[in-house]
């Protein structure tokens, strides 16, 4: 008797723990560090990129200082958010749009001066 149930506890946890991990969701494309390189009017910028598996994150370099990610959207492979740095005094909103191709990054950041052009890859 103590053998059947000791079976049925196990075998009961085993599908609790399978069950579990079957609706675990993969993290999203965009999630982990970035090395990214903006490419600004006055040459390429290299800046820092983390991405929390909550969609929180920061962005930091040295010419921008760090800032916190806002509105990180995902959608498939299209990904979105913005950050608000100081650049050399002036306050911009930097608004990203763009593609995550396994360790790759490429898009804009929409800019009151137009877009610029931004490429990385995952660290």
């Amino acid at each position: 008797m103590r053998t059947k149930v000791g079976s049925l506890l196990a075998g009961l946890v085993v599908a609790v723990f399978l069950s579990a991990c079957a609706t675990t969701s993969a993290p999203h494309p965009i999630v982990g560090p970035w090395l990214i390189t903006i490419d600004t009017p006055f040459g390429a910028m290299d800046s820092n990129l983390d991405v929390n598996s909550d969609l929180s994150g920061t962005m930091s370099s040295a010419e921008l200082g760090a800032a916190r990610l806002d509105s990180v959207t995902v959608d498939g492979e299209r990904v979105g958010f913005s950050v608000d740095v100081d650049a050399q005094g002036q306050a911009l909103t930097l608004v990203f749009n763009g593609t995550v191709e396994g360790d790759a990054l490429r898009g804009t950041f929409n800019t009151d001066f137009g877009n610029i052009p931004v490429t990385g890859r995952r660290r």
